[in-house]
């Protein structure tokens, strides 16, 4: 995810900056083995521009940077870049979509912000109302994490018509949270919401890549930086970072809730059982055992 990071902030970058990332992503093994000097002389730039490079992505500085980068490469999965070929049989579309999953995942881990995912779960947690928007994929997300946090006890939706999420934000005033997810960013629906929202007085947490017009309007921003690839053979994987993500967010918010909270989500989750198991009585159903399917007539 550090080196997807660094594509999808390239156009952020100085002029000088960008010289660094692009010697960074030309060699992103040779880099880790060098000091800060060699990777210098390399991208013919100062030692000083390195570091500002270095802390423009949200690092201390280079040794923080290095490690990390390190860190990525080393858990890296072989097969993880290989793209979906036509001529590929099932056991290598297994080992190229998993890899590349399993990676993407792996990324996430090393990379999420510890600070900012805590910062997100205070505001959730003091939230008098919580709505999620997303559009395409990222509305698939939306209604996961809504149908996530609504067992919370707080008033939870999801949208992802721009129309509508357009006019429930207008509507959101102090003490709401609006969640934005967007895999790109730069959605000028969802822009045009978010900054509705703001201006009402809500909070605004942010699942977007950084450097992006979503990502600049965030209360918090939680960076998920990955690199999309429109090739129809590509697997989104970046759909799990997010998906992650908010389970991340909704377990931290049942555990901060403490244990009024769990009484309450057990509650639902009862109810939901009686509900399946009148629901199989009413279908006929002639078996007691719940993990077998019901047979109609």
């Amino acid at each position: 995810m550090l080196l997807d990071s660094i594509r999808t902030q390239l156009d952020s970058l100085s002029k000088s900056e960008k010289k660094v990332a692009l010697a960074v992503l030309d060699q992103p093994n040779q880099t880790v083995s060098q000091n800060i000097t060699a990777l210098a002389k390399s991208a013919q730039v100062s030692e000083p521009t390195v570091v500002r490079f270095c802390r423009t992505l949200g690092y201390d500085g280079w040794h923080e940077f290095k490690l990390k980068l390190a860190q990525g490469l080393a858990l890296a999965m072989p097969g993880a870049n290989e793209q979906p070929a036509q001529d590929d049989l099932a056991a290598d579309l297994v080992n190229k979509i998993c890899s590349r999953s399993i990676n993407t995942l792996l990324d996430l881990r090393n990379n999420l912000n510890p600070e900012a995912i805590q910062r997100a779960l205070d505001i959730l947690s003091r939230a008098s109302k919580i709505e999620f928007y997303g559009q395409g994929t990222s509305g698939i997300v939306a209604a996961d994490a809504q149908h996530k946090f609504f067992r919370s006890g707080v008033p939870t939706v999801a949208y992802s018509d721009p129309n509508i999420h357009s006019i429930a934000a207008a509507l959101l005033r102090g003490g709401d949270c609006l969640v934005a997810i967007s895999q790109r960013g730069n959605s000028p629906a969802l822009v045009r919401s978010v900054k509705l929202a703001r201006r009402g007085g809500a909070d605004v947490v942010v699942l977007a890549p950084s450097g992006t017009p979503l990502a600049d309007l965030a209360t918090v921003l939680i960076p998920i930086d990955l690199v999309f690839n429109t090739d129809p053979y590509t697997p989104i994987s970046a759909r799990l970072a997010y998906l992650v993500v908010i389970d991340v967010l909704a377990v931290g918010l049942a555990l901060q809730r403490g244990p009024e909270f769990r009484k309450k989500m057990q509650n639902a989750q009862k109810a939901l059982q009686e509900f399946d198991m009148q629901f199989d009585s009413f279908m006929g159903c002639g078996h007691k055992d719940p993990g077998l399917p019901c047979r109609i007539g």
